[in-house]
């Protein structure tokens, strides 16, 4: 993606085929911090995904990338997207959704089990020309965005903006955030739990890193033995939301102005803050239309192809 030239992002922003794809391509052309990634439609051959996968691996220098699905009907039991694979894998764990109509997005790795901070950036309206709200759900050390979109998790920390035009800018002075804290039932401890049952039924699981009937403990001891500590220190997102809630207000208002849609009412984006450092948006959900598009079928898609 980050290779394509304008006109070439300018026709993916246009494509609603693959939702993920199209909005990744509009943050990146709004110059907005993304991953790298590389998309395969439904339809390819076994062959061209491993020729696909290792051009796109080469050209990051890396061994291994993430695999995230996209496109057709989203269903309540989907692919759970996100993690990071060996090159190896990439194939075989990536033709199964290809063959059920889905497109697939390959992506360069990251660590989910070492982010600083993950935030959930909401903006609401009534309607078009009505004044709304922004929001900004947060979590810190050790947790990521799919514990707020799928794992549903408490953040430790909201920031609000009421009356907001979302038709003007206007830079929000300090006075007008209203910061919430942490309102998770069991407080830290509950959370935590949440977050290692979700790691050990789903993400390590998938991985192949825990097999059998993976239980929150097995996946402590598995962070615990990588040095992951993040997710058993200190919590408290605060400090690091306020430094970045203006900005991160400002990417939200140029999205808002950007997206195709006029008549939006609700939009949503996550935005991660890795251990590196590095920073990366990563897509744009459009509450109206999170389920409308549907991607062409596997032999339509061939076909075409």
């Amino acid at each position: 993606m980050h290779s394509q030239s304008a006109e070439e992002l300018a026709a993916a922003a246009n494509d609603r085929r693959w939702p993920k794809w199209q909005t990744m391509a509009l943050l990146h052309s709004l110059h907005l911090p993304t991953l790298n990634a590389a998309l395969l439609r439904p339809g390819q051959s076994l062959a061209e995904i491993r020729t696909a996968a290792q051009a796109f691996a080469t050209k990051l220098d890396t061994e291994r990338l993430m695999i995230r699905s996209d496109g057709g009907v989203e269903r309540k039991q989907y692919y759970r997207g996100g993690n990071t694979f060996p090159i190896g894998e990439i194939a075989h764990r990536a033709q199964p959704l290809l063959a059920d109509g889905r497109a697939v997005i390959l992506a360069g790795p990251t660590n989910r089990f070492t982010n600083k901070l993950t935030v959930m950036i909401r903006m609401d309206r009534p309607g078009p020309g009505i004044r709304g709200t922004f929001t900004l759900e947060a979590l810190g050390p050790g947790y990521d965005v799919a514990d707020l979109t799928r794992g549903e998790l408490p953040p430790q920390v909201t920031a609000q903006l009421e009356d907001v035009d979302w038709d003007r800018y206007a830079k929000p002075r300090w006075d007008e955030w209203k910061f919430t804290g942490d309102r998770c039932p069991g407080g830290e401890g509950a959370r935590r739990r949440r977050r290692l049952e979700r790691l050990a039924a789903q993400t390590l699981a998938d991985g192949g890193q825990l097999a059998g009937d993976p239980q929150p403990e097995h996946a402590e001891s598995w962070l615990r033995e990588r040095g992951y500590l993040q997710l058993f220190g200190p919590q408290d997102p605060r400090p690091a939301l306020m430094r970045r809630a203006s900005k991160l207000f400002e990417d939200a208002f140029v999205l808002t102005r950007a997206q195709p849609n006029r008549n939006w009412r609700c939009l949503a984006t996550a935005y991660s803050v890795f251990a590196e450092p590095r920073t990366v948006y990563w897509d744009l959900v459009d509450g109206e239309r999170k389920y409308a598009a549907a991607a062409p079928d596997a032999a339509r898609a061939k076909e075409a192809a």
